[in-house]
């Protein structure tokens, strides 16, 4: 599904000038009262353990979102739900049937998702890094993998797949044809086959870098928490069900101030965050909890510019032919920065 016609429209007849803010175009926020709305749903992962030994935990780093109910009573909230959908296509199915209100996206889907015309908007970057690149001794530079077997745990198409994709053709590879892929399409476990040297890389989740570590199995070419260009750009960002961001801004507002305190928790005392995730029923292992907190470079999400990840995904799935729109029309019409705007000067470090 794309676009509606009339959002196309819409989009045509905008003024898109290149870098520009959609700020001036929406109504500035109401005076901050009491939400308009006392119920919330917050999306949690529904999905297998992402290691190969069955026992890592779901999707830790959306951990901000996991751990924000006293922020969120804070804020007014009393009926706090956590709604199981799994990744994917399920996710977009229950943002377009409002089932959810919030959670975080890899931003890859979710400009796609913004393309297919799933009623999200993004508010705010929440962090980066939650990827690594490993591969075996024998590659020694991206351009080695020419040629070679990659590993990424989810089907061709999705947002790890993406991101290697955007890789190899950052050094000159074409991602279809120098590339053998394996994915969860396939019959084996794409991290089994690497683990067993059977393939050349492997895109680890971050609950799977602690596994691969300990096993010292490879070595990561690719960091993207601390290299260049992946550093500079979130990897999950914070979407709203636009109808709700519509119609409840100061929920709204107030949502997006727990969730970015709650970030901030992770950042600065990962070991209280990682025991709420266990208090909480996210997570089953203190250690794996804590240490993927760690990995994720929570501390970053007031220096780093949301907008500037949309257009350097955008760019690279309008390239790849994955999208319809041009980057600036996906931040027209699917981004609202009014509310991060206010809380950066609110949540100052």
């Amino acid at each position: 599904m794309r676009i509606r016609p009339s959002r196309r429209d819409f989009l045509a007849s905008a003024s898109l000038a290149a870098g520009a803010s959609i700020l001036g175009g929406r109504a500035p926020l109401a005076s901050e009262g009491p939400p308009e709305t006392t119920t919330i749903r917050i999306r949690v992962e529904d999905g297998q353990p992402y290691m190969a030994g069955g026992v890592a935990e779901n999707a830790l780093c959306i951990a901000p979102a996991l751990i924000t109910e006293d922020l969120l009573r804070a804020e007014g909230f009393t009926d706090i739900r956590y709604v199981r959908v799994k990744n994917g296509p399920p996710y977009a199915q229950a943002l377009e049937r409002g089932e959810i209100d919030f959670g975080l996206r890899f931003a890859p889907g979710a400009v796609r998702n913004l393309d297919a015309g799933v009623p999200i908007t993004v508010l705010a970057g929440v962090h980066p890094g939650c990827f690594n690149l490993f591969v075996h001794e024998h590659i020694r530079a991206f351009t080695d993998l020419k040629g070679k077997q990659v590993g990424c745990n989810d089907a061709r198409g999705s947002p790890p797949h993406l991101y290697v994709s955007i890789m190899a053709a950052h050094v000159g590879l074409d991602p279809e044809q120098d590339i053998d892929w394996v994915t969860t399409d396939d019959v084996a476990s794409p991290i089994e086959l690497f683990i067993q040297g059977k393939s050349d890389a492997y895109l680890a989740f971050v609950p799977e870098f602690p596994e691969l570590r300990a096993g010292r199995i490879g070595r990561v070419l690719v960091d993207m928490a601390m290299d260049r260009p992946w550093s500079q750009y979130f990897c999950c960002i914070l979407v709203g069900q636009s109808e709700f961001v519509q119609n409840y801004p100061v929920a709204t507002k107030r949502a997006v101030r727990a969730i970015l305190k709650a970030t901030d928790l992770c950042a600065t005392e990962p070991e209280r965050a990682a025991r709420q995730l266990l208090e909480g029923g996210f997570a089953q292992h203190y250690d794996i909890a804590l240490q993927t907190l760690t990995d994720v470079p929570y501390n970053v999400w007031r220096e780093l510019d949301p907008e500037d990840s949309l257009r350097f995904y955008g760019l690279w799935l309008h390239e790849f032919g994955m999208i319809e729109a041009t980057p600036n029309q996906i931040i027209a019409e699917g981004a609202d920065w009014r509310f991060l705007d206010e809380l950066k000067r609110e949540l100052k470090a």
